[in-house]
């Protein structure tokens, strides 16, 4: 027979911190997508690329973060593909639900399965990407995605 205990224990609560950097919830989570060892990847509310990790730029066939960091998600050499036997390119209408975008757009968390082309190849890649919109001030400021090959 199983045996399951459950403790109780009070909240951690880290040192106060200033009020400067309670505000600047987007920014801290900049600088930790940037160091990730992880696939991840952050954008604004314009889904302009925020920050990326080395390994997300690798995953989504990207090249280098200076390469992508300040483009447009869409229009940062990120080519996402049907499912289909010969993939096409999505329409914008089904890019508009890819999870870092509908977590920007819905405000709620988003998980879903992307095929990825990179350059000069037929095969797709397919990831799963889980994101959450990142919020400043109780507006969502952006989303944040993490990613992983499937």
């Amino acid at each position: 027979m199983a045996h399951v205990e459950l403790s109780l224990s009070d909240v951690f609560a880290p040192p106060a911190a200033s009020s400067e950097q309670e505000s600047d919830n987007f920014g801290q989570w900049s600088g930790m997508v940037s160091r990730a060892a992880e696939p991840c990847l952050l954008i604004d509310a314009g889904t302009t690329v925020v920050a990326i990790s080395s390994s997300g730029c690798a995953l989504l066939c990207l090249g280098a973060p200076e390469d992508v960091i300040g483009l447009p998600l869409l229009e940062g050499g990120l080519r996402l593909v049907d499912f289909t036997a010969s993939p096409s390119e999505l329409t914008e209408q089904e890019t508009d639900k890819i999870p870092p975008l509908l977590a920007l757009h819905s405000g709620r968390l988003a998980r879903g399965l992307l095929r990825v082309q990179g350059p000069g190849s037929d095969a797709g890649r397919t990831v799963d990407a889980i994101s959450t919109p990142v919020l400043t001030d109780g507006v969502v400021a952006g989303s944040l995605t993490f990613l992983s090959a499937v």
